[in-house]
Order: structure tokens, then C-alpha cells, then sequence
């Protein structure tokens, strides 16, 4: 894939950008690996002090950077600019607490003074998706730039603009020259710099696939990784629920960001009892959204990020229909120009065709009918994915049930899921391991060390 951004309203090239050449790509290496060796001391005030003014960029000039969100990868407006505010409370969240967080932790051994401190471990590579642009960076690169490592950003390749932007903006926070830098570069030069010795470790959102050649190649280097792959979140309603809150949200939890989202509810799964009427109100509300131009405040719904993920998923709602699922609405591709999909909703799913346990990137929705609380988490649990889940009941037994027996790394009760960065963020099974946010996600690129005075 170039480097360059494509407008997916349009599918016209606005600007593309060369690869980084080998010996640019080596300077950028070594000046990482030099930079860390001063950045490390850095007392923790001034990191937050830089990384406040990260903040007050973001919000500042939230509009720039989300008119920019939208025209590289066609997410609306109004979720752009969204977007650059939730990453600038993840700074100063980060800026506010990561000291607490890194503080050393006394152990009373009965002998001595023992205790754990948690110390920088150096360059870091991140592999991003283009889903959530900003977002996913500042999610690894605030709490890692506050515990004292540095930064390499290796972004999709189709939001390079954003890439550099982001860059620029710990510049101008006053970072050093070095603490974190953008690597345009494609994804053929990854394994070089998962390699190099100057990188430590790893973080990668992405893309099964991409995690398990990440995983394997700094394996095989022995360094750390965290990965935050895919999802095929379940959103449960059961007849104790608060049926408007839970049919309202459902829509919301499974359209925002076109769609596009690992956290997106994919499959809702609703009591017998209540199923008619929810299928009847979910088909309503998603019928009432409006695709068009992401720049309009009026549009719910904006393209894909690319014509080759709005072929992609056509093709797999079609081999869903060719295995017996019916489409209630959706299920075409519109008009002739741009990545645009139909919001989607499509049931009688076939449990034992290929197309059931793949993951659906877009505004494409599978309901299905369970029984009793017992087949709706055995329906939840009937996947490779373990990311998040939401599940719809006041009755506190099933709440409980959700809570122990769904296997995912985040479950959400009477609400959508969410990142935040005051909770820890990650999965099991095939969607990854590793946690970001919170104090488990600062710690997780930190040498954990045991110290043992007599």
C-alpha cells in the first residue's frame, strides 16, 4: 500500500508521501536510542508539564486536527474532533498520575528493606491502525512517554498526514528531538526494525494477522509485546433490561466510527421474549441514519476507510446471505464514487458457516435469538475474539453470570463498551494480549524490578 492519503469520500489522491530510505530510517533509530539515555532522567515534572501542552494543542486546535481525522480515513466530523479531546485527557491523566503510578512499592519481606521499582526500558515501536488515528497513539504514547521511554510510531499507511501531526505536536509540547518520532515507512519494513537491537519492544493495534507476524518476529528477539487485535464484541439484552436505554445504545455501540472499531458491538444477541421487538426498533433506528459527506454536520455515517475494506465487507455479508443468513435492510455498496456502505442488519446467521466467526468492520450488524441467559453466553463465548462485551440486565444474578463466565478482557454492564484511560484496556483469545491505559498499561513497557537491601 502507498504512503498517501486517499480521500475515501472521493477516492481521489490528495498527497503522497516517499518512504523513509534505509539510512534515514537508521538515523531515526539511533537518535531514539540516544535520546533515551537522557530522556529517561527526565523528572516526572517536567514530562507532565510537556505533555500538558500536548493537551492544550489537542483541544486548541481540535477542528484542524479532526477536519484532518475525516479527510484521511472518512470518520465523521463531528467523532474527529471528538477524537483529538479524548486524547488530550489521556495526556493530562497520564501527566496527573503516572508518578503515582511508578512510584516504588514497599514490600515487607520481615528482613531488610525490599521493594519494586519501575524503571523506563527505552524505544518503543508502535504499529497503528488508521481506525481511530490520534487515538491509538496517544493511548501508547502518553503513558509510555511518561514512564520515561521514547516513541517510534509506524502509523497505516493511508493516514500519514496524521502521523506526522502528531509528531509535530510533542514537538511543539517541547519534547526533545528524538522522544518520539514517525516512521514513514510500509509494513514490509517493520520486521527490520522489530530486528534492530535499539528497539526494546513492541505494541501493535491492528489486524489478527499483523499480530501474529508482530508476536513471532519480536519473539523470535525475544522482546516484549502487547497486542490489541480484533473483536466481535457481543451486545446481550435480556427481558429485565431497560429496553429503550438498551435498543438506543445498541445502534450507537454498533455504528460509531462507521463501524470501524475493534470495540464496536458486532452481535446481539436478545432474549426470545423481546427479540421481535428489538429486531423491529433496531432495523428502525438504523434505517433513519444518514451516509454522506463526513464533513456535514447532518451525516451520521461517513465512508470506509478504503474501497478495498467496503469490497471486503460486501463480500462477507454475501457469503453470509450464500450460507442462509437473511438481510433485513442493507447489504449493498451506494452509489459510484467513495468507500460508502448501507447500514446493515442481517439475522438467521448460520452458526456453522466460514463467514459466522469473522470479524465485520463496518455498519454491518448480526442479530441473533437466545433461548435463556445460558445459550446467550454460550452464542457470546462462540468465537476466537475475547475484546469486549456489553451485557442488558437489572437482574443482579445474571449481571453476575455476565460478569464471571464471558470471556472477553472488558465487559460492560447496562452500558457500551468504552476505552478510558482510567481503565485498564486489552483482550484474550485472538484478540491480543497486554493492557493499555491505567496503571497495567504504563507498567507494561517498565522493568518491573525487585530491589532487596539487607
Amino acid at each position: 500500500m502507498p504512503i498517501a492519503t486517499i480521500d475515501p469520500a472521493t477516492g481521489k489522491l490528495i498527497k503522497s508521501f516517499p518512504p523513509l530510505s534505509r539510512a534515514e530510517l537508521d538515523q531515526k533509530l539511533e537518535k531514539a536510542h540516544q535520546r533515551f539515555r537522557t530522556y529517561r532522567h527526565t523528572p516526572f515534572s517536567e514530562r507532565a508539564a510537556m505533555m500538558r501542552r500536548a493537551a492544550e494543542i489537542l483541544e486548541n486546535e481540535k477542528a484542524s486536527f479532526g477536519r484532518l481525522m475525516t479527510t484521511e480515513m472518512g470518520k465523521t466530523l463531528r467523532s474527529a474532533i471528538d477524537e483529538a479531546v479524548k486524547c488530550a485527557w489521556a495526556c493530562r491523566y497520564f501527566a496527573d498520575n503516572a508518578e503515582r503510578f511508578l512510584a516504588d512499592e514497599a514490600i515487607d519481606t520481615g528482613a531488610g528493606r525490599s521493594f519494586v521499582r519501575y524503571q523506563p526500558i527505552g524505544p518503543v515501536l508502535a504499529v497503528m491502525p488508521w481506525n481511530f488515528p490520534f487515538w491509538q497513539v496517544f493511548r501508547f504514547a502518553a503513558p509510555a512517554l511518561m514512564a520515561g521511554n521514547v516513541g517510534l510510531l509506524k502509523h497505516a499507511s493511508n493516514v500519514p498526514q496524521c502521523a506526522l501531526a502528531i509528531e509535530e505536536i510533542f514537538r511543539r509540547a517541547g519534547f526533545p528531538d528524538g522522544a518520539f518520532q514517525t516512521l514513514l515507512i510500509g509494513s514490509g519494513e517493520v520486521s527490520e526494525v522489530i530486528d534492530d537491537i535499539r528497539v526494546v519492544a513492541v505494541t501493535l493495534t491492528g489486524s489478527e494477522g499483523a499480530g501474529r507476524e508482530v508476536a513471532s518476529q519480536a519473539g523470535r528477539q525475544i522482546k516484549k509485546t502487547v497486542l490489541e487485535l480484533g473483536g466481535s464484541d457481543p451486545f446481550i439484552v435480556m427481558p429485565s433490561a431497560d429496553f429503550d436505554a438498551a435498543a438506543t445504545t445498541a445502534v450507537k455501540a454498533r455504528m460509531i466510527n462507521n463501524g470501524e472499531s475493534c470495540i464496536a458491538a458486532k452481535r446481539f444477541i436478545v432474549a426470545d421474549s423481546i427479540y421481535d421487538k428489538f429486531e423491529r426498533r433496531f432495523v428502525d433506528v438504523m434505517q433513519a441514519m444518514k451516509v454522506g459527506n463526513p464533513m456535514e454536520e447532518s451525516t451520521d455515517i461517513g465512508p470506509l476507510a478504503t474501497e478495498k475494506l467496503a469490497d471486503d465487507l460486501h463480500a462477507q455479508v454475501q457469503q453470509l446471505v450464500k450460507e442462509g443468513a437473511r438481510v433485513l435492510i442493507g447489504g449493498e455498496r451506494i452509489g459510484s464514487s467513495g468507500a460508502y456502505y448501507k447500514p446493515t442488519v442481517i439475522t438467521n446467521i448460520n452458526r456453522k458457516g466460514s463467514a459466522y466467526r469473522e470479524e465485520l468492520f463496518g455498519p454491518v450488524a448480526v442479530l441473533f435469538r437466545a433461548r435463556d441467559i445460558a445459550e446467550a453466553i454460550e452464542i457470546a463465548n462462540d468465537t476466537q475474539f475475547g475484546l469486549g462485551a456489553s451485557a442488558w440486565t437489572t437482574d443482579p444474578g445474571e449481571q453476575q453470570r455476565f460478569i464471571d463466565e464471558i470471556e472477553s478482557g472488558l465487559v460492560f454492564i447496562n452500558k457500551m463498551v468504552a476505552s478510558d484511560p482510567r481503565l485498564p484496556f486489552g483482550g484474550i483469545k485472538h484478540s491480543g494480549y497486554g493492557r493499555e491505559l491505567s496503571a497495567h498499561g504504563i507498567r507494561e513497557f517498565a522493568n518491573i524490578k525487585t530491589v532487596s537491601v539487607a
